[in-house]
């Protein structure tokens, strides 16, 4: 693929984790978390797709299966044989291509509000808004707001907002967006015998826990559920510390 992604790390324990954050984020998506998450047990790689952050003047087609492949190619560059997922929302969806390219590398993994591997079914006046998030800063928070119940003030969204049209380019965002509304690649993932941990918020109205008992928990049989109930599409902002303690408990199960 010609460029190894950028990429930081957190904590140096002996539990390799790669964490790929969503289409509104970079590496910083899982800043939240990060305070919360044990250093001496774990080493978190945080990678920025192309497009985004560090990698946002990076060429490249923009698709799930790049990105997949791209953080392959990290994990190698690290010396890591094998590791484990964690995945926001897109990252999610791109956590389950990587382990249709290479399940024996995939110790477990976990989705945070994942888009399934089927992708999305659009109706129309949905799909248009979400084209229009490609260059309207004013779509991109009616998204983030539906998303999360319409529960929180113009601060939070204001700051979400401005950090996804900075920190994203907008042939990426336009691209990965086709990609994860519309790539299905899920009968490469049916029966796979990862682990699985989803979590997901109550305030979600589109990757509900009624999608995911509908997708995910149908193709991986060693799947399980969390919904928390005061989250919506960002567990990983509005309970931190909750969604920190289940990613390690289920990450050291095994």
């Amino acid at each position: 693929m010609g460029q190894t992604l950028p990429y930081r790390c957190h904590g140096d324990g002996p539990q390799r984790v790669v964490a790929i954050h969503g289409w509104f984020g970079d590496q910083h998506t899982f800043d939240a978390l990060l305070p919360f998450l044990d250093g001496s047990t774990f080493t978190v790689a945080l990678p920025d797709l192309r497009g985004y952050g560090e990698a946002i003047e990076f060429p490249g087609e923009f698709t799930i299966d790049e990105a997949a492949h791209d953080v392959l190619d990290l994990a190698a560059q690290l010396g890591w044989p094998t590791f484990s997922l964690v995945g926001h929302s897109m990252g999610g969806k791109i956590a389950q291509r990587i382990i249709a390219l290479a399940p024996d590398k995939v110790d477990r993994m976990v989705g945070i509000s994942p888009v399934p591997a089927s992708g999305v079914p659009f109706d129309p006046d949905t799909a248009a808004l979400f084209q229009r998030a490609v260059t309207e800063p004013e779509a991109r928070r009616q998204i983030i707001d539906g998303s999360t119940g319409s529960r929180y003030g113009s601060p939070w969204l204001d700051k979400m907002v401005w950090y996804s049209t900075t920190h994203s380019h907008e042939p990426a965002f336009a691209g990965y967006l086709a990609s994860w509304s519309g790539d299905d690649f899920h009968a490469e993932v049916a029966g796979a015998e990862t682990p699985v941990k989803i979590i997901v918020g109550a305030q979600d109205p589109s990757l509900s826990a009624e999608v995911m008992r509908q997708t995910l928990m149908q193709w991986f049989p060693r799947s399980e559920l969390t919904v928390f109930a005061d989250a919506g599409h960002y567990a990983i902002d509005e309970v931190p510390i909750a969604t920190a303690s289940e990613i390690e408990n289920f990450l050291l199960a095994g």
